[in-house]
């Protein structure tokens, strides 16, 4: 891999170097790097592009790191990832997609990752995306996360998109079984003209089933945002969706929480909000002998964390 290469990869999956465990890291359109376990093994598609990651049963402790870098102008991708996750597992799942575009045509990776988490596991799941160039072709970035948990099953996600990507539609579909529980953070901070899409449906189908959706958010410059965010209630479950943003300069953002109960013990609850900085915190960081600027820059970066 390229000096470049290396950079988009610190950015997406924080790797300096090649991780311990599992790892897929794929760049301009290939695999580069594999490894695999004894309990963790990974294996490509056959009939189409993209692999299978297969976790054993009883696997605990254990990571897997699949990040995807590109790095020449006009390469457009669609990769298919499944997750094979068994009972009793404790996991944590490291992906991202790093762009670099110094090119005039249009760089895209589009994914569908595809989990099914068996009983009693916990999968810690972590999707960054970052771009960079200073080309006039797009960096664009369209990911789609499909999951089925099983009973008493936990998955925990965090997304994070905070620099150089021009357009993404980020889509998160869910089905929990009996007992199951789901906690999505959302980070996203668009400026320039950059447009992005965040769409989240859940369907709480098990006995005391749960879902818990988190997104921050920062427009700025004439960038767009739209949060939608379903919560389907289909048994005695509790669901509940919040989508804080700040808005800046000429941007816009749209949020649309929708709940629905199936079920006369299904208890849901949404939450949203998107206002400008007060004045009085820029005020008060300026008394501490900070520019507007950089008040404005420690807010922003309070808030995404």
């Amino acid at each position: 891999m390229d000096e470049i290469q290396k950079t988009l990869l610190e950015q997406v999956a924080g790797l300096h170097e090649l991780p311990e465990g599992a790892y897929n890291i794929r760049a301009n359109g290939k695999s580069v790097e594999r490894s695999t376990t004894a309990h963790i093994d990974i294996v490509t598609k056959e009939d189409k592009q993209g692999i299978d990651i297969i976790i054993k049963p009883g696997t605990k402790r254990e990571s897997v790191h699949i990040p995807v870098v590109l790095s020449q102008s006009g390469l457009t991708e669609m990769v298919y990832n499944d997750f094979y996750v068994g009972d009793d597992c404790d996991v944590t799942i490291v992906a991202g997609c790093g762009i670099h575009n110094c090119g005039q045509q249009d760089s895209r990776h589009d994914g569908i990752h595809t989990f099914y988490i068996g009983k009693n596991s916990h999968v810690k799941y972590v999707e960054k995306h970052y771009g960079s160039g200073d080309g006039r072709g797009g960096r664009i970035m369209n990911p789609e996360t499909v999951v089925s948990l099983g009973e008493n099953s936990f998955l925990e996600m965090e997304t994070v998109q905070i620099k150089g990507v021009d357009s993404t539609r980020r889509t998160t579909r869910a089905k929990l079984a009996d007992h199951a529980k789901i906690v999505i953070t959302e980070r996203l901070m668009t400026h320039g003209s950059q447009n992005a899409e965040s769409s989240f449906e859940v369907d709480l189908d098990g006995v005391d089933s749960s879902a818990n959706l988190i997104s921050r958010a920062v427009a700025r410059d004439d960038s767009r945002q739209l949060f939608l965010a379903k919560i389907n209630g289909n048994n005695r479950c509790a669901g509940h969706s919040e989508c804080d943003a700040i808005i800046m300069d000429n941007a816009k953002i749209s949020a649309i929480p929708e709940i629905t109960a199936n079920n006369l013990d299904a208890a849901l609850i949404h939450e949203a909000a998107i206002g400008k900085i007060a004045g009085d915190q820029i005020i008060k960081l300026m008394t501490l002998g900070l520019t507007e600027a950089e008040a404005e820059a420690q807010i922003v970066n309070g808030f995404l964390k």
